[in-house]
C-alpha cells in the first residue's frame, strides 16, 4: 500500500450530479463520513543509497529501503509502525467490506471488482459486456477514477445505472467509499454489480470491497511480464482477462509467456484471452459470469 497515498475525501456522483460522500441518509453499519488516510505501499521502492549506509541499519527496526517486516521505505517511520498502520487500515476496511457483502448477498447480486492498470480497456470491456447481457441481467456499475465522470457517462449510455466515485488523490477504491455508493445505487435481485476500480496494479489488490471475485484485466499492449512485476494483484484475482487480442498480429507479445507468468504467481487463476472490440473470448467470459451468478441457463 502507498507510503503517503493522500487518500482524500471521495466524491460520489449520481446520474451525473455530484454528491458529497457524507451527510446523506444510510441504513447500514458504516461510520459514514468523509475521511482521509495515508498508508504505506505494499511494494518495495528502490532508492539510491550506498551499501555502507544500508548495512548500518537494524533490519528489523530500521527506517530502511524496502526491507524489514513491511517491505517498504517510509522516511522517518519504523517497519513495526508501518505494519501497525497497515493492519489498522485493512482491519477497518474489512469491517466495511463485510457490511457491503451482506447487503449485496441479501439481494442475490453477483459483485465483480475489475482491476487493472490504466488503458487496459476495462471500460470498453464493461460497455460491451453490459450491452450483451443487459437483457438477461439487471446490471449496476460503480466507477472509480481520480477525476471526471467520463466512464460513468459511457456506462449510463448503455442504460445501466452507474455511480461515479472520484477519489481525488486516492489511488484505489475502498469498502467505505463503495458502501456510500451502494446507498444510492439500485441493485436488482439476482442482478450483477460491476465495480471498475481506479487504474492501478498495486493498491487495489489489498482492499476487499465486498465483491465476490476480483477480475484482473491485462492488455496485450502492456507486456507479458506484468504478472511477475505486480504479483499481489494477480494473486488476489480469480480470473485474468487478457484483453486486446485483436492487436496481437501487430505486437511482439508472447501470450504463452504471459499466461505462464500469471499461473506461477497464482496457480488457481483462471485465464481467458478476449477482445472487447471484436468479441473474441467473450462468450466464455459470459459463461463464467453466468455460472457464478447461479444463472447459467439465463445466458443460453
Amino acid at each position: 500500500m502507498c507510503s503517503v497515498c493522500g487518500c482524500a475525501t471521495a466524491t460520489i456522483e449520481k446520474s451525473g450530479a455530484p454528491a458529497a460522500g457524507d451527510g446523506h441518509g444510510h441504513d447500514h453499519g458504516h461510520d459514514h463520513h468523509a475521511h482521509g488516510h495515508s498508508h504505506p505501499h505494499d511494494h518495495a521502492h528502490e532508492h539510491p543509497h550506498t551499501s555502507d549506509h544500508a548495512s548500518g541499519h537494524d533490519r528489523e527496526n530500521a527506517h530502511d529501503y524496502g526491507g524489514g517486516l513491511a517491505g517498504v521505505h517510509v522516511p522517518g517511520m519504523s517497519q513495526e509502525r508501518i505494519v501497525s498502520i497497515e493492519r489498522d487500515i485493512l482491519s477497518k476496511n474489512d469491517s466495511y467490506a463485510r457490511a457491503n457483502r451482506a447487503r449485496i448477498t441479501q439481494r442475490g447480486v453477483l459483485a465483480l471488482n475489475f482491476v487493472s492498470s490504466p488503458g487496459s480497456g476495462k471500460t470498453t470491456l464493461l460497455v460491451r459486456t453490459i450491452e450483451d447481457l443487459k437483457d438477461r441481467f439487471e446490471i449496476a456499475v460503480i466507477e472509480g477514477d481520480q477525476q471526471t465522470s467520463n466512464d460513468a457517462a459511457r456506462i449510463r449510455a448503455t442504460g445501466a445505472a452507474a455511480i461515479q466515485i472520484n477519489t481525488g488523490k486516492g489511488c484505489h477504491l475502498d469498502a467505505h467509499m463503495v458502501g456510500h455508493a451502494l446507498e444510492q445505487l439500485p441493485l436488482g435481485k439476482g442482478g450483477l454489480l460491476f465495480i471498475e476500480n481506479v487504474g492501478n496494479l498495486v493498491c487495489p489488490a489489498a482492499f476487499d470491497l465486498g465483491e465476490a471475485h476480483k477480475i484482473v484485466v491485462l492488455s496485450t499492449t502492456e507486456g507479458e511480464d506484468k504478472p511477475a512485476k505486480y504479483p499481489d494483484m494477480f494473486a488476489a484475482a480469480d480470473l485474468m482477462l487478457l484483453n486486446k487480442s485483436d492487436l496481437l498480429p501487430h505486437l511482439d507479445f508472447d501470450v504463452g509467456a504471459c499466461l505462464a507468468a500469471a499461473l506461477r504467481v497464482n496457480p488457481r487463476l483462471q485465464t481467458l484471452v478476449v477482445s472487447a472490440r471484436t468479441g473474441e473470448g467473450l462468450a466464455a467470459f459470459y459463461a463464467w459470469i453466468g455460472a457464478r451468478a447461479g444463472g447459467a441457463g439465463r445466458l443460453e
